[in-house]
């Protein structure tokens, strides 16, 4: 069975070695991995995940009474935190997910980025996306790259038109470099095609699957409210505020689901 995500990760690492706009990027510091996602179903390919994001200020849920306005109950104080993961004693900026099997029957038929890839093969839209997630990682490691707008400011868009050309501009650089087809020749195939290619697709998760690392909410102490108002009490985060490589495993990709398959490293790149 074809690896994907590892297959992806590799293809990364060739990319940002060829693309000097990206080459900031230590993916030793990215973590690629899978997650389900119904190819007849609406919702994105990709999404790039932060996790250095710094804790946020200190805040509370509260609740008034509809008639009064009144307040008359509050959350406990909180502050929200991202996770730590940790690859060996290398720590993880950010993760890069793929939704399988949607992501591989990606096309540029009827998308937005089309139009910069006129008369290109329809696959092209995959390292389209490889590029465009990668592309969000901020240099300073700060968040999501922000967008810079005609004047010099800062805009609170992630996307715009100049995102996408400039990550078409990438594509077709990257692409005139001559990398070894062997690395991106897999993105060719659609799902239906990988699983009669490779006998099947699998790749990265986490154990506590369908979740993975997101940012969670941790109680503090803070001064005591107005006797009248009662304090409904946090619940204790659920997921680990820590993850290791003991945290991940293989799961097998089908059309209808991702089912468990055995622990990571099982299964190399095809």
């Amino acid at each position: 069975m074809i690896n994907y995500t590892e297959r992806i990760a590799l293809l990364m690492d060739d990319i940002v070695r060829r693309t000097p706009r990206l080459s900031f990027i230590n993916m030793k510091e990215v973590l690629v991995f899978g997650r389900f996602g119904r190819s007849d179903a609406e919702g994105a390919f990709a999404t790039c995940h932060c996790m250095t994001l710094p804790e946020s200020e200190p805040g509370y849920y509260f609740w008034r009474d509809r008639e009064t306005g009144q307040l008359t109950r509050r959350s406990e104080w909180f502050v929200t935190k991202s996770p730590e993961v940790r690859i060996g004693a290398t720590r993880i900026t950010y993760l890069i997910s793929f939704v399988l099997p949607r992501f591989c029957n990606q096309t540029l038929e009827r998308s937005r980025k089309a139009a910069f890839y006129s008369g290109a093969a329809p696959w092209l839209a995959k390292l389209d996306t490889i590029v465009h997630e990668l592309y969000h990682i901020d240099p300073a490691a700060a968040g999501i790259r922000k967008l810079v707008r005609a004047d010099g400011s800062d805009s609170h868009r992630s996307h715009g038109p100049e995102f996408y050309e400039e990550v078409s501009e990438m594509v077709k650089s990257y692409l005139d470099t001559g990398p070894d087809p062997a690395l991106f020749d897999f993105l060719a195939h659609d799902f239906g095609s990988l699983n009669r290619t490779f006998g099947g697709l699998v790749g990265t998760a986490f154990r506590n699957y369908p979740s993975f690392p997101q940012r969670y909410m941790e109680a503090m102490q803070a001064p005591p409210a107005e006797p009248t108002i009662r304090i409904e009490p946090m619940k204790p985060p659920t997921q680990p505020m820590l993850y290791t490589e003991a945290d991940l495993q293989m799961r097998h990709f089908s059309d209808q689901t991702a089912r468990r398959l055995t622990s990571k490293g099982a299964h190399r790149a095809a």
